[in-house]
């Protein structure tokens, strides 16, 4: 507000705002009478301090503009722990994401969750927020709708005529060069549907949703990656759509197996033949070139880890890594990774691979082996020893002779329930007989 109002008027009172707290009237000589009535009209008008409008704590759902004119909606609460500084919690099914990098100014608002490069920038009013979920370095823009005291995900107009819980074999891409197969894993109680696909290079998420008549619909919103999944449910088949943000769209169909299993993960990726060693040659932040021939890792067990920092599946095995390594303290196991970014330059790359290592706690080296595309393709170049990389993450066990002795290729997180427990286990496991060589 101006310092000082109606100075154009030399015949009445003007104020001026001295500290937030505190209005200080100042008198023009002459002065004409005024009535009450008119000075309570000024001192209500003139020199009352607005009163800053800020968003409302509470439960929110956001709904993203994805394709087909389909919405993709997420829950979230926002809290206030000072004044005018918030905290926010994502939903997805079991899953939480805590964020505190929420940034207001004036009527402007900037969400950014953990670790990765994507955040949701607009603006506000108590009870909506109207913007954008953008990924810059690769130019992706969704716009969002948010709206107070909004519970419900999904609105549910139709009883449930078909339950999802179970195991689904799904293709997706079916009959064309880009097919692939999944693993549905769902819980279904009244209308209410949980669960995930698994496929051969990690798993969708925690995803959460409905059913309703007939209609499967299911979504997870991360920071990183917007999906949402549509699908006709009848007997013991599905026919769905899966979109990606407002960029992808892959059709799918599934039935029911309960015996269906994807192929080891142990399988997919190997030494191509004529290469009998694993080896890189990659820089860290500090501009040093780190390679597998440095001392750090002569006659030692070495986890070489296949990532990106844009990518939740490998910010899940990075978790794994974390939290087993500072439970299993071992002087003869290193772990280093290989980051394959797609920001645009080799500094926002690294400006990204801090704020991975920052944020979750990484003790371990990330080199960056590639930024710009995280095409893998590409990446397989960086790695000609590799007969493809499939996915990301891609974890490579080397014992302390030097020898690749398994190559895991993607990772199945949390949301996959007991696949993960099985994992946990079998890694465990593995990593002590190779330790203890």
């Amino acid at each position: 507000m101006p310092e000082d109002i109606n100075r154009d008027r030399p015949d009445i009172f003007y104020c001026k705002f001295r500290t937030p707290n505190s209005i200080e009237f100042i008198k023009r000589p002459p002065m004409k009478k005024l009535s009450l009535f008119t000075l309570s009209l000024l001192f209500l008008f003139s020199c009352e301090e607005r009163k800053k409008v800020l968003p409302s704590e509470g439960v929110w759902v956001a709904e993203l503009e994805v394709m087909d004119n389909e919405i993709l909606p997420f829950n979230f609460k926002l809290m206030k722990s000072t004044a005018e500084r918030f905290s926010m919690e994502i939903y997805n099914a079991e899953e939480v994401i805590l964020v505190d990098e929420l940034k207001i100014n004036g009527d402007s608002i900037m969400i950014r969750t953990p670790v990765f490069e994507g955040y949701l920038a607009g603006t506000f009013s108590e009870n909506k927020i109207e913007g954008k979920f953008i990924k810059e370095s690769l130019d992706r823009i969704v716009p969002f709708t948010a709206t107070f005291g909004k519970a419900e995900r999904f609105r549910v107009k139709n009883k449930a005529t078909a339950n999802v819980s179970g195991i689904w074999e799904a293709e997706f891409n079916g009959g064309t060069d880009d097919a692939y197969m999944a693993k549905g894993i769902f819980a279904q109680v009244g209308s209410k549907v949980t669960g995930t696909f698994r496929t051969t290079t990690g798993d969708y998420r925690y995803l959460d949703g409905v059913m309703d008549g007939d209609s499967l619909k299911i979504s997870a919103f991360d920071g990183a990656h917007a999906f949402l999944f549509t699908a006709q449910v009848l007997d013991s088949t599905m026919n769905g759509i899966f979109y990606s943000g407002n960029h992808s769209k892959e059709p799918f169909t599934a039935k029911r197996n309960d015996n269906f299993e994807l192929p080891s993960e142990d399988s997919l990726t190997f030494l191509k033949e004529g290469y009998n060693k694993f080896a890189f040659s990659f820089h860290d932040a500090s501009g040093n070139i780190v390679s597998l021939d440095d001392d750090r890792f002569k006659s030692k067990v070495v986890l070489v880890q296949i990532m990106g920092t844009w990518c939740p599946n490998c910010l899940d095995e990075t978790k794994f890594f974390v939290n087993y390594l500072t439970k299993n303290p071992n002087e003869d196991l290193e772990v280093v990774a290989l980051a394959f970014e797609y920001a645009k330059t080799p500094e926002g790359a690294f400006k990204s691979i801090e704020r991975l290592k920052d944020r979750i706690g990484v003790k371990y080296p990330i080199l960056l082996a590639q930024y710009g595309t995280s095409d893998k393709d590409k990446a397989q170049g960086k790695l000609p020893m590799l007969n493809h990389v499939l996915s990301y993450p891609t974890t490579i066990f080397i014992d302390k002779k030097g020898e690749v002795r398994k190559i895991h290729t993607g990772f199945n997180g949390p949301a996959t329930g007991e696949k993960y427990i099985e994992f946990q286990t079998e890694f465990d496991e593995f990593l002590k007989q190779l330790l203890s060589e």
